[in-house]
């Protein structure tokens, strides 16, 4: 097992891997006590290394491995590699190109939804990955043997995954179903943290768009205060103390002093000011851009509920129909945004989503197709058709 502990240590090994197709490719991280996660170990393999690198280690500049990353003439391959990029992205500026995710890559072979790596390793590779050190703290130094040859099997196992994986897509022809995916994944916007959208999160009951407002305005005030300090947003301040703000928006001091769920000493601190700001910023949003919210979500159409229930089963026929993840087609909020007309930006409706499920979806939402059973099984029938056969069986 190598270990790459300095930084001419790895501008070696990437210099001997940047030759090859592909490397596969993970990370251990922490990110417990911070706002951006800490990177704590590096693992790389490709055709004739593999190898664990401590990023920790006193004399390592990363900046060979971020290159190699930037290299599109080697594939990356990653699995569930959301994190993995952000990680890679916040910490080099770049995005790793070209990429390889096997979970989606699985999911559009018909693995099921958001399968683990165990599952394809044993049955991809036959192999079989040790769970025991999961939940290492990546931080601590030194690691074991144990912990460290587990961090490995992270991408050994995987070069099988992939050539298996892509030797179905080649078959299948859905392999510009993953290019869109792998779009979606290399792209900057993905890896955007908006305070502006940081209020969505927050359960919260709403009566007034001005507390909608409000919520908007100090939800946005402790995203930019917990990325500048690089703590958890919760240590900043807590999610029901953020409600309690938008529902009794104080005008002073006082009023702050009054709060059950803000910490004490926050009103007599440089706080105060922030977020007293925050809340008269929040009272002076145009109502006209606050969303219509119930419970926390944007109210939806009469009927919405039962045709969202509808889209589900047509959802469910056609993924069994094409071998693939529900999930990976449209998830519960594409759902019940097609069942309310509301089409902008949902991924179901876009690229090949659209063409396998999308299009379909509008075709039952406008009664041109129907839900009902033929030989038996669950399937979608123009409703021409289906009326005939009712008709016949009269």
């Amino acid at each position: 097992m190598e270990i790459i502990e300095t930084t001419q240590a790895l501008n070696d090994l990437c210099a001997a891997l940047e030759g090859d197709e592909f490397v596969t490719v993970d990370t251990e991280f922490m990110r417990e006590h911070t706002y951006w996660p800490e990177l704590c170990l590096l693992q790389i393999a490709g055709r004739d290394h593999e190898a664990i690198i401590d990023p920790l280690a006193a004399d390592m500049d990363l900046r060979t491995f971020f290159d190699l990353m930037a290299n599109e003439t080697v594939i990356k391959v990653f699995h569930a590699a959301r994190q993995d990029v952000e990680i890679i992205h916040h910490l080099g500026c770049i995005i790793p190109k070209p990429l390889f995710d096997t979970q989606i890559a699985a999911m559009v072979c018909g693995f099921g939804d958001q399968v683990g790596y165990e599952a394809l390793v044993k049955r991809l590779a036959g192999g079989e990955v040790d769970k025991s050190s999961r939940f290492t703290d990546w931080s601590h130094r030194p690691l074991t043997k144990k912990q460290l040859a587990y961090a490995l099997s992270d991408v050994t196992h995987l070069r099988v995954v992939y050539a298996k994986l892509k030797s179905q897509l080649d078959r299948s022809g859905r392999e510009p179903w993953l290019d869109e995916e792998m779009a979606i994944l290399t792209s900057p916007e993905t890896y955007a943290v908006a305070p502006d959208n940081a209020w969505q999160r927050i359960k919260f009951r709403a009566r007034k768009k001005k507390q909608v407002g409000v919520l908007m305005a100090v939800a946005a005030w402790r995203e930019r205060e917990a990325q500048t300090r690089n703590v958890p947003r919760n240590r900043v301040i807590k999610d029901d103390a953020l409600v309690e703000l938008a529902i009794q928006q104080p005008s002073d001091p006082g009023a702050m002093k009054k709060l059950r769920a803000l910490p004490r000493g926050y009103a007599n601190s440089n706080i105060t000011d922030e977020l007293l700001n925050a809340v008269r910023t929040g009272l002076q949003i145009d109502p006209a851009k606050i969303p219509d919210v119930e419970n926390g979500k944007p109210n939806q159409p009469e009927g919405t509920s039962a045709a969202a229930e509808v889209l589900k089963l047509a959802l469910k026929i056609i993924a069994e129909r094409e071998g693939i993840a529900p999930k990976l087609i449209a998830n519960s909020a594409d759902i019940e945004k097609i069942a309310a007309g509301q089409f902008k930006n949902v991924p179901a409706m876009q690229g090949w989503r659209r063409r396998v499920f999308g299009d379909i979806a509008l075709e039952i939402k406008e009664g041109h197709m129907a839900l009902g059973l033929q030989h038996k099984q669950a399937a979608i029938i123009p409703l021409a058709e289906a009326l005939s056969k009712l008709k016949a069986a009269e």
